[in-house]
């Protein structure tokens, strides 16, 4: 088969794929996990024909995917992908681009800084930051973090590019009691040691209090959060950006998809965000776009493409190129699929995903605590906390839910007891999906009641 045909086929099978969605399970059977064990094999000695390779993967592949780009996924905050990101991406695939700057793809320069001006636009953001487009919010917040530390040391007059970090001054780090763990394993990454990081209490709902916020200073990173994991809430940025910018501390927000809020009339859970110094969020999250793409967005669009520095004599690149904005300089354009996604959106339409998302949220919290279950969050915007009768119940019915391939959502421990946790963020979900998740826990509510 030569490459045409190849390809074809290929699509094919992507639209079959797609065409089912509605009906696949939102969770691969025994059978199809049990049919991966077809992948065990040893590496061939002779090749096998690339046709025979497509299909292996979509007959034993396929049926063990997690249905997250489908209207039942209520797991991790995960959305499906656009139909214009998507097809912006099979495009993407056909021109096989290394997107680290002009010279190596002028069209993936060109609007990859497109993407970035209407990012900042959309979440109403300081303007003139910079965006870098990298993979995960792990890896962003490691960036801004990055330079977060550098800029702190160059107020000393230490140059951590020549001299590193023996020696040198020590920056402090103050975070969230429920800070999530991509800002942690960041900071692990970059050998702040997690005893020696500051913690900052949390209210019922999960916000830092402002009232018992440590002590910050100009050596000081704050690490605060648009959207807690489990309840949705937002830091109270308005309270605690401005003493912490008095004090001369670098504010970083973990925004992987709260951030989002701004671009909708949930604007006001975010007011003083725009005060912080960087930003991380995740396209592949609530604006709906493939894995993997995520931002991390700076003031200081200098400080961010100095510490991000990657010229060499055989390679130059502007201030905004983006291998100078993240950590790698071999690249995929991954803000393609966002720009596709923004333009094909408009304003109004980020809007009004974003609020028919939080309203179905809202949707699903009044069905629960009608079928008697305990919502534990005030469903500010779009996750649902709930928590049965008893624990043994709660994990009872998180199971059969589970086991049932109509629906999928995780576990969490909220307040030191099980629970779990909707998240409302795919464009396929209609109001039709949420009714039959209701429909579905109240008739397991009846089942596992203790």
């Amino acid at each position: 088969m030569d490459e045409l045909a190849l390809l074809a086929d290929a699509d094919r099978r992507a639209h079959a794929y797609l065409a089912a969605t509605n009906e696949r399970r939102a969770y691969p059977d025994a059978a199809a996990l049990a049919g991966l064990a077809a992948f065990d094999e040893p590496l061939p000695d002779t090749g096998r024909p690339a046709d025979d390779v497509l299909r292996l993967l979509d007959e034993r592949g396929t049926p063990a995917t997690v249905a997250s780009n489908g209207p039942n996924y209520f797991g991790f905050v995960i959305g499906a992908t656009l139909p214009a990101a998507a097809a912006a991406e099979r495009l993407m695939l056909a021109w096989d681009q290394c997107a680290s700057s002009f010279a190596n793809s002028p069209v993936a320069a060109t609007i990859e800084r497109q993407a970035a001006r209407w990012i900042v636009d959309v979440l109403g953001l300081p303007e003139g930051s910079a965006v870098g487009f990298g993979t995960s919010a792990t890896a962003c917040t490691l960036v801004a973090l990055v330079v977060a530390r550098r800029a702190l040391l160059a107020r000393k007059g230490w140059d951590v590019d020549e001299d590193g970090l023996i020696g040198a001054p020590e920056v402090k780090v103050v975070v969230s009691e429920l800070v999530h763990v991509t800002v942690k394993k960041a900071l692990r990454v970059l050998g702040f040691g997690m005893k020696r990081v500051i913690v900052a209490p949390v209210d019922t709902h999960g916000r830092i209090d402002p009232a018992q916020l440590p002590p910050l200073d100009d050596m000081t990173i704050l690490c605060v959060q648009a959207g807690e994991v489990n309840t949705g809430e937002f830091d109270p940025f308005a309270a605690l950006i401005p003493p912490a910018k008095a004090a001369g501390a670098w504010v970083h927000v973990d925004g992987a998809f709260g951030l989002w809020a701004r671009a909708s009339s949930k604007r006001a859970l975010t007011n003083g965000i725009d005060g912080a110094d960087s930003w991380t969020t995740d396209g592949h999250k609530w604006l709906n776009t493939p894995y993997d793409g995520a931002m991390v967005i700076c003031r200081d669009a200098a400080a961010l493409a100095t510490a991000m520095n990657s010229d060499a004599v055989y390679l130059s690149g502007a201030q905004d190129a983006q291998k100078n904005l993240n950590l790698e300089f071999s690249r995929r354009a991954r803000g393609i699929p966002v720009w596709a996604a923004l333009r094909a959106l408009g304003r109004a339409g980020v809007a009004t995903m974003i609020e028919r998302h939080c309203a179905q949220a809202a949707r699903v919290a009044d069905g629960l605590r009608v079928a008697g279950y305990d919502v534990l969050n005030r469903v500010v915007l779009n996750q649902v906390l709930v928590r049965a009768g008893t624990d043994d119940e709660t994990t009872a019915i998180l199971q059969a839910a589970q086991d049932s391939g109509d629906v999928w959502f995780g576990q969490t421990v909220w307040q030191g007891r099980p629970a779990f946790r909707i998240s409302v963020s795919s464009w396929r979900t209609e109001d039709e999906h949420i009714d039959r998740l209701v429909a579905l826990l109240t008739k397991l509510r009846g089942v596992h009641v203790g």
